[in-house]
């Protein structure tokens, strides 16, 4: 009997296989619980397809793609307020404001799809590839011109096989995946303060004393409900001071991530004289724990070194509770550092539809992607 590969695209989370979830044992982020967080709360200019990959009738591979169409963004980041900036806009919008991400955007790492055990990955990723070049043309069709391609953040190990079915890409490196390990040992907090050089944990006892007075609090569905607009607020802030964007959060996200994830969800609210002036969340990952958005009052953060409570914070919850990462994934990279996360370099694979731009497609993307120069920290003995 002949093997025959197929594949189905979706564009609903309630009409994905029933045997769908089977494959995302390792993975949270694919599972249709969050696939439905994700159609149900996604920014007002992303389209999110799914794609099944079939073995003869048997589900043998699923992936996410994200469509994003940036020309309904009003900003890219308003830090660099320059003629490069302005440069930059134009080359984006013009030539790269419609992108399709295999994977997910709006996190870091490997989200792009999960490959049962038994699967011949060659032909599953060919499989994938005749579903991306089927689900441009039905973009097309619509008046959606897809302009760059980009498969994205795979260590090196993990972007072999696709470099050689995806054979006229750029392979690209980004910022680092900023990657918290937890000693097996620590039990407690304390463990981790105790493993920190002098110079650390001065600088934690120091953060530690400057929040005094700031109260934490999980967060319900309730509360985040009560508070939306302040969170919606906190967290724009934060995202529209970032050097370069591509989307922002639904005002409801918050809440509907924690309706449909429930407790792998986590929302902690910072409180100064029973004001909301920060918070940030987390997901649990099987073993993982994800850090997610969040957001602040600039003025506080400053003044009671906020940003990096808020890192301690998430690591000692994480040792508390038994996990054996934190993934802090990108931007902050030196004060993350200097938590203990060490960067783990990640790549994509990226092509253009215009084939003189996809020849110099290397050097667009070095202009659109800003550059960070940062020192690494090891903050432990």
């Amino acid at each position: 009997m002949s093997t025959t590969y197929t594949f189905q695209l979706y564009n609903s989370a309630s009409s994905l296989p029933l045997e769908w979830d089977a494959l995302t044992t390792e993975n949270i982020f694919l599972t249709r619980k969050y696939l439905e967080v994700l159609e149900k709360s996604s920014p007002a200019n992303m389209l999110c397809h799914f794609i099944g990959i079939f073995k003869n009738d048997n589900l043998i591979g699923i992936a996410l793609t994200q469509f994003i169409f940036a020309e309904k963004l009003e900003s890219f980041g308003e830090r660099d307020q320059c003629l490069k900036t302005s440069v930059r806009n134009f080359a984006f919008k013009n030539f790269a404001s419609h992108v399709l991400f295999v994977g997910n955007n709006m996190l870091t790492g490997q989200n792009a799809f999960s490959i049962a055990e038994n699967a011949n990955q060659a032909k599953v990723i060919k499989t994938l590839h005749k579903a991306i070049t089927e689900l441009k043309k039905e973009l097309r069709a619509k008046g959606k011109k897809v302009h760059i391609t980009s498969i994205k953040d795979f260590t090196e190990s993990e972007i072999e096989p696709l470099k050689s079915e995806f054979k006229n890409n750029f392979t690209f490196s980004t910022q680092p995946n900023m990657i918290f390990e937890i000693n097996s040992n620590w039990k407690t907090e304390q463990d981790y303060i105790e493993a920190l050089s002098k110079k650390y944990r001065d600088q934690y006892k120091r953060a530690r004393k400057k929040a005094e007075g700031i109260e934490k609090q999980k967060m319900s569905l309730e509360d985040i409900i009560k508070y939306e607009d302040t969170i919606y607020d906190l967290y724009f802030h934060v995202a529209k001071n970032a050097p370069f964007n591509t989307f922002f959060l639904a005002k409801n996200h918050f809440r509907t991530f924690k309706e449909i994830m429930k407790e792998d969800f986590l929302f902690y609210g910072y409180f100064l004289d029973e004001k909301l002036i920060g918070f940030n969340t987390l997901i649990q990952n099987g073993a993982v724990m994800d850090t997610y958005f969040l957001g602040y009052d600039e003025s506080i953060q400053r003044d009671k070194m906020l940003y990096l409570n808020m890192l301690y914070d998430m690591i000692a919850y994480s040792i508390n509770h038994g996990f054996s990462e934190v993934v802090f994934a990108r931007t902050a990279l030196e004060i993350k550092s200097s938590v203990g996360a060490k960067p783990v370099k990640m790549y994509g694979l990226i092509t253009h539809s215009n084939a003189l731009i996809n020849k110099n497609i290397g050097k667009l993307f070095d202009y659109l992607e800003p550059k960070t120069e940062w020192k690494e920290r090891n903050p432990f003995k």
